[in-house]
């Protein structure tokens, strides 16, 4: 019998919290997969300067019982924002919208209490909108054990099988998403069981800390292409000092933005303390992408490149100066037909639609979890 194929809607928006990305995709939650639109809507001011200080905020689960009036109303903001977009891209498509993939913004992840905070309201958006709302991905996953992330792999496990039979690609093959936090998934020799055919980890920073100290030090938002960093001078003393003081000695433990501090550059010009954080950054990434490589993997693995982080051209530099000892390179997933701006957008409208039809979306070789885990909470509010 012919599989079910469904529209959905994803919507991501990620620690950088400048905006949502949204994708329109078709997909049976297995293999089927067509990309409809993607396209990005940025925040104003007031509810991204609203975000970021909700966030800068609560660092332990006490600050986030304080500080439930101000969260409720920056969550209602942010759910109708959420809503407004939808509303325009339904306008403008013909066919029906079966579900929405709702990830909602992350103010509070930690693994060690079994506890993640995404605000974002599922039920008052599946109201306003009329539609079938996925949201809260991470719960169930942290409830089996799990760390809660990264969600995306089995994603990128389909976006292989996609290349695999277009571009011929063969394992392995590391799909590297610079984000916020970096994560990593491995595509292993594909056999019959999809938990041994992929294993993934948050190994390091992406954008978090460069983001950080653009954003407490100029008007900008991010340090776009790298140039600021470029611009500057590594304080070396500084960088290496900061590489003594903090390795990541075990690659299982998920990451989040309040993990990294950028308070080692303080009193470095604006350019000089953007190209150390950035070498700095860069320097974990390749760590983390050694260490995948180096684990039942031969060197010459292939690794694409997605998110933010991309586009960063000193970072990039400076990750792969970081790993001439494995002899690997960096590509950009967008020479292979796919925008790496939205895999993660059109990840969670592919997560969304594998929770509607009972189908795990986080597995011990990626999360850590106990058992292969069916994450997300359905609304159905209308």
């Amino acid at each position: 019998m012919k599989k079910k194929i469904f529209t959905s809607l994803g919507l991501m928006s990620g620690t950088s919290m400048d905006g949502v990305d949204l994708s329109l995709i078709k997909t049976d939650g297995e293999t089927e997969f067509t990309s409809i639109l993607d396209d990005y809507f940025e925040f104003d001011k007031k509810l991204q300067e609203k975000l970021i200080n909700l966030r800068e905020s609560i660092f332990t689960i006490n600050d986030l019982q304080n500080s439930s009036k101000k969260l409720d109303e920056v969550e209602k903001e942010f759910t109708f924002f959420n809503a407004k977009i939808i509303d325009d891209v339904i306008k403008n498509y013909e066919d029906n919208i079966d579900l929405i993939g709702f990830h909602g913004q992350t103010v509070f992840h930690d693994p060690n209490i079994k506890f993640t905070k995404q605000i974002g309201d599922g039920n008052l958006l599946s109201q306003i909108t009329k539609k079938i709302v996925i949201n809260n991905f991470r719960e169930q996953d942290l409830k089996n054990d799990g760390q809660g992330a990264p969600l995306t792999p089995i994603f990128h496990r389909l976006i292989f099988k996609l290349l695999q039979k277009k571009n011929k690609i063969n394992t392995p093959l590391n799909i590297i998403n610079i984000g916020g936090i970096t994560n990593i998934t491995k595509i292993l020799n594909d056999t019959n069981s999809i938990e041994k055919s992929m294993r993934a980890l948050d190994i390091a920073p992406g954008n978090c800390m460069i983001d950080e100290w653009v954003r407490k030090n100029s008007k900008k938002q991010f340090d776009k292409d790298g140039n600021l960093a470029k611009s500057g001078r590594v304080n070396d003393q500084i960088l290496n000092q900061a590489i003594d003081n903090f390795q990541i000695l075990k690659f299982q433990k998920s990451l989040d933005i309040k993990d990294f501090d950028i308070s080692f550059v303080k009193g470095l010009s604006l350019e000089d303390g953007c190209a150390t954080i950035t070498k700095f950054s860069a320097y974990l990434i390749a760590k983390g992408i050694e260490y995948m490589t180096n684990s039942n993997s031969p060197s010459s693995i292939k690794n694409l490149v997605c998110g933010g982080g991309r586009k960063n051209v000193f970072l990039i530099k400076s990750i792969e100066d970081n790993l001439k000892n494995i002899n690997t390179k960096l590509e950009n997933i967008d020479s292979y037909g796919f925008d790496g701006d939205f895999i993660e957008s059109q990840a969670f409208a592919y997560l969304s639609v594998r929770t509607f039809i009972n189908l795990p979306i986080s597995f011990p070789n990626t999360t850590n979890c106990k058992t292969p885990t069916i994450g997300g909470t359905i609304n159905k509010n209308f």
